[in-house]
């Protein structure tokens, strides 16, 4: 929003001072005037509050005015006279008069709130945006406000309408604020609050942002559009009078009283699908939509069987969105027919209250009710509630957008748990994201499922109408690669969430035993416990508490001898000595390559240690640790050359390492297989190597294949070193296999 503040009136008066009571612009009068008009539905304790509201944000306003020259004022009245049309309560419209105070006027939370309740601070607070804070980038900036909002809506849906409120005005007018913001502005509102409006099914809300959007976006082809629409609009004015004619002639014998209307594709769903697809405006309109509004919810279902009977339906273009509402509460059934001289007609047959909740979605809570005190209940919107679940995990701004994101364009499936409870989840979920649905712990555990009773993988991306059974365990937990299956943000915040705390957790242990350790090779036998010099040392090396020290070094990015040193001389100074017979013991082990301290590799699903993909060790392999510093303890194959050249640059960063005596878990490992080409001859190395034990979790074959035989490369899960051994000594063994060995890191 745009303000600028007019000239000082006279020498050492602020604009504000000087300037005119708001009441005194006959464009602030009539605005205020129109916006009254509509509130009839209000109770006069209620108006009398908004009429306080208006007086306080003219007086914050006072002096500012808009790119258009118009008084601020106009501004917040016009977004509460979108309100009052939606018959948004009292506080509601309190909250859009006053919208912009504590952003631009100095006006504070407290201040709203001794005068007007804390529940209008609320809804005000929640619109307001962070430019006051500091932040390293716009975008930064953008995400959090976008968070703050979001998470305001959760609590109370208000919060979001109103902010499309403003959003509308300020869109429609635009063509007021200088052209070097429309991309920026247009390009926002397309990515955030259209989709919003869409999501809470506020129809006519999501098509005008929409079409104001794409005209200041693309203002040519938005013209050339319209033009475009129109003259196809006329074309067709008697094929839609005649069908018009038919469906009601024919409703007329059935008996059944009907309301037609007609729905238009908008403008930039036209324009997106002939981009998209290279299609002509024709090809693009060629159908034509119909709205049949029917008195009641068994008439819809009569009415179709009716259209049936005029028009040849078209078999695979039915839906039933009464019996499977989408997800923002959209219900109708959608059929398409070919009408006369072959045109194809999309008829969508709902009851009054259906097309209301298309046209309004939440808004419809209010709309239908007569003024109450249950206008700022919280309504049953999935959506609205799992917003706060998200942010329990996601304290990102942008990792919380991230996921919030890809919940705004709900083009859903609908599929059944094996007691017959439908789940609505958006199309491309997978089996994993219905786990999740179910609940968080369902999810977490789950080892396995079935769609329509056949067992699948966790990656089968659901359609329409399956069954889907999840079978759990105890064993079972998130795997990062999980991330990469999954479609909805609550399972990605989720998954984000475990992984995360789960890695701190072991990182953190890790670290810990890695800095006792280096204390060690100093001549400290333990760790300890004064606190004054644990905050002394956590203030030397910027840390705000232990445990992040301790996972900090687990991951590698600090390094455990030099916190250790640190804390060596803050001993040194309390008047501890290192124990001379520890020192000597460490250093004997050093020399010795002793290895009684070092980490314990079992193999287990550790996100604090990671196995080299340069040289794939395995147990039974030399190894050696090193704290990568974005990575956390990186395990290689001693004998490996990436190994041995960190070693000479980064020494102090190797930390010892061994096999545990019982490793668990795969280990990956390469191996090359020379084969003899002949049919089918994959298929059997396959089955050969899933029968000794191992499974293929990658595969790869040379370029260029000789006459006789093809190279192909390999990466298997095997439990050690011998496993892989005695996997290629029976493949060599096979007619059709030449040569079988181990990629090795010298090789």
């Amino acid at each position: 929003m745009s303000i600028s503040t007019p000239p000082v009136q006279s020498s050492g008066t602020s604009a504000t001072a000087a300037a005119k009571p708001a009441m005194s612009y006959p464009v602030v009068v009539s605005a205020y005037a129109a916006f009254l008009e509509k509130l009839d539905y209000l109770n006069d304790a209620d108006l009398a509050r908004v009429e306080e509201a208006f007086e306080f944000a003219a007086a914050a306003h006072s002096g500012q005015f808009r790119s258009s020259g118009d008084p601020y004022i106009t501004h917040p009245i016009a977004v509460a006279e979108i309100c009052a049309t939606w018959k948004l309560d009292a506080e509601a419209l309190m909250a859009a008069l006053m919208h912009d105070a504590m952003e631009d006027c100095g006006v504070t939370r407290d201040d709203i709130a001794r005068q007007f309740g804390d529940t209008v601070a609320e809804l005000v607070d929640g619109l307001t945006k962070l430019d006051k804070l500091h932040f390293n980038s716009r975008e930064e900036n953008q995400a959090e406000s976008f968070r703050k909002m979001l998470l305001a809506m959760a609590r109370d849906v208000r919060v979001i309408l109103v902010k499309l409120a403003d959003r509308t005005h300020n869109m429609r007018t635009m063509s007021d604020m200088p052209r070097s913001k429309w991309g920026r502005i247009s390009t926002e509102t397309m990515e955030i609050h259209v989709p919003i409006a869409n999501r809470l099914g506020i129809n006519r809300v999501y098509r005008e942002l929409q079409d104001l959007a794409f005209k200041h976006l693309h203002p040519w082809r938005h013209d050339t559009l319209v033009k475009a629409l129109g003259r196809s609009r006329n074309r067709r004015k008697e094929v839609v009078q005649k069908i018009h004619a038919e469906v009601d002639a024919s409703f007329a014998k059935s008996g059944i009283k009907i309301r037609l209307g007609n729905q238009e594709k908008t403008l930039y769903s036209i324009y997106k699908k002939m981009d998209a697809k290279h299609l002509s405006f024709a090809q693009v309109t060629d159908s034509y939509a119909v709205r049949v509004i029917v008195p009641n919810l068994i008439d819809c279902y009569t009415a179709l069987g009716v259209l049936h009977q005029i028009f040849r339906p078209v078999p695979s273009k039915f839906r039933d969105y009464i019996a499977n509402p989408k997800s923002n509460g959209y219900q109708s059934l959608h059929t398409t027919l070919v009408g006369p001289s072959g045109v194809s007609m999309d008829f969508q047959i709902r009851t009054e209250d259906m097309n209301l909740v298309d046209e309004n979605g939440v808004l419809t809570h209010w709309m239908i009710q007569a003024r109450s005190s249950t206008g700022s209940e919280q309504l049953g919107n999935k959506w609205v509630q799992s917003l706060l679940d998200i942010q329990d995990e996601t304290r990102d701004a942008h990792e919380f957008w991230d996921n919030v994101r890809v919940d705004l364009f709900p083009d859903s499936v609908y599929v059944f748990t094996p007691k017959n409870q439908m789940l609505t989840l958006p199309r491309g979920a997978t089996v994993l994201d219905f786990a999740y649905a179910i609940h968080s712990n369902v999810g977490e555990h789950t080892s396995g499922a079935r769609i329509n009773h056949e067992q699948v993988p966790l990656s089968t991306v659901l359609k329409s109408g399956d069954i889907v059974e999840v079978t759990t365990s105890p064993e079972a937990v998130p795997h990062p690669s999980w991330l990469t299956i999954v479609r909805t943000g609550r399972a990605k915040s989720k998954i984000r969430y475990y992984l995360k705390t789960q890695g701190q957790s072991e990182t953190g242990v890790l670290g810990e035993r890695l800095l006792l350790q280096a204390l060690r090779a100093e001549g400290i036998s333990q760790l300890p416990e004064a606190k004054p010099i644990w905050d002394e040392l956590l203030e030397r090396l910027g840390a705000r508490n232990k445990a992040e020290l301790f996972s900090d070094i687990g991951q590698g990015k600090r390094i455990a001898v030099f916190a250790a040193k640190q804390m060596v001389d803050l001993l040194a100074e309390q008047g501890m000595r290192p124990d001379a017979v520890l020192l000597t013991q460490e250093r004997y082990k050093n020399k010795s390559s002793s290895v009684t301290t070092a980490v314990a590799l079992d193999g287990s699903n550790n996100a604090a240690v990671k196995y080299a993909k340069c040289c794939r060790p395995v147990p039974g392999d030399s190894v050696a640790g090193y704290l990568d510093r974005n990575a956390g303890l990186l395990v290689h194959n001693s004998e490996c050359a990436v190994c041995k050249k960190l070693l000479s640059k980064d020494a102090e960063r190797f930390v010892e390492v061994e096999w545990a005596d019982e490793p668990k878990g795969d280990f990956e490992t390469g191996v090359v297989v020379t084969i003899i080409n002949g049919k089918g001859v994959l298929g059997k190395i396959a089955a050969e190597i899933a029968a000794l034990g191992s499974d293929i979790t990658h595969i790869t074959m040379d370029d260029e294949v000789a006459m006789n035989t093809t190279e192909l490369k390999f990466v298997l899960l095997v439990k050690d070193r011998q496993q892989v051994e005695h996997i290629l000594r029976q493949l060599v063994k096979l007619s059709y296999v030449s040569r079988a060995y181990r990629i090795l890191p010298t090789a």
